[in-house]
């Protein structure tokens, strides 16, 4: 099970302890690194991984994916692979004046949602008396640091840094059903000549089933006896879909339904929970 302190610490991270450790945090970012940025749960790890075996050709690990695409904190070391000596930082925080240019990934809400519920109840982090409570939780912004999804993502992209044109938006369902297209838009966007061969192989070496064994070798990943608290988990489109119960769908509406509209993201009245899952190929982390 989970240490003490890391609960201590997931607290922590909600409270007013936290402006202070993020500032620090966010010192050394060079206006030539680009963020690698999302609300968490949205497939940041998997881009990360990506964007690793393209850029060095090396296969990234759990372990030591931080020693080249950074987080935000410990992103000194990252390696320069941009130009202008430029790092790529991950980070799941608000906008920040701070960020000069940034990748964002977005994914569905509800997939979000289902995600971090399955994995923060496997780490020991979830002390809300049930799932109702869990949902209400996470829609009003209280269940991490970084706010609410709804709120997160019009932040992002209605921020100086997109007007200017220095955020690129990416949809998680766009990286999973045209992963090799979606690639070449963010190489392109980092300003890297990169060969397609280059971007297949990377693909190819990050699968569902290729992640998960490393997530298995990770030695310091926690890991799950269970299905649904794994870190690597199936990465699905619309996986919530016979997840959650009707009422609890029009209260993610309630809250999140203008972002999602804005995003494309259909209502649950709209869609059919017979249809079947499109074949995809990568993988979410």
């Amino acid at each position: 099970m989970p240490s003490t302190y890391r609960k201590i610490r997931h607290k922590a991270s909600k409270t007013f302890l936290r402006a202070p450790i993020i500032w620090m945090r966010h010192r050394g970012i060079d206006r030539n690194d680009v963020m690698v940025a999302s609300y968490p749960r949205s497939g940041n790890t998997w881009l990360r991984f990506l964007l690793t075996r393209i850029l060095t050709g090396k296969s990234a690990g759990f372990d030591n994916v931080n020693s080249v695409i950074a987080e935000i904190g410990i992103h000194k070391d990252a390696l320069p692979l941009l130009p202008g000596e430029g790092r790529l930082i991950k980070t799941h925080e608000l906008y920040r004046p701070t960020y000069k240019r940034a990748i964002y990934l977005i994914r569905d809400v509800r997939d979000v949602l289902l995600s971090q519920y399955s994995r923060e109840n496997e780490l020991g982090l979830v002390w809300w008396g049930n799932f109702d409570s869990y949902i209400k939780a996470f829609l009003d912004g209280t269940i991490n640091g970084f706010g609410p999804w709804q709120e997160h993502i019009p932040l992002w992209l209605d921020s100086p840094l997109a007007k200017r044109g220095d955020v690129l938006a990416v949809k998680f369902a766009d990286m999973r059903r045209n992963t090799q297209e979606t690639l070449e838009r963010i190489v392109d966007f980092l300003g890297l000549e990169v060969q397609s061969r280059v971007i297949a192989e990377a693909i190819a070496d990050n699968t569902v089933e290729k992640m998960r064994a490393r997530e298995e070798r990770s030695q310091k990943l926690h890991k799950s006896t269970r299905e649904e608290g794994r870190f690597v988990r199936k990465g699905a489109i619309m996986g919530w879909r016979e997840k959650f119960t009707e009422p609890q769908l029009e209260l993610i509406e309630q809250y999140a339904g203008e972002t999602m509209a804005r995003m494309g993201f259909p209502s649950w009245k709209t869609v059919l929970r017979k249809d079947a899952e499109p074949e995809l190929t990568g993988a979410n982390a």
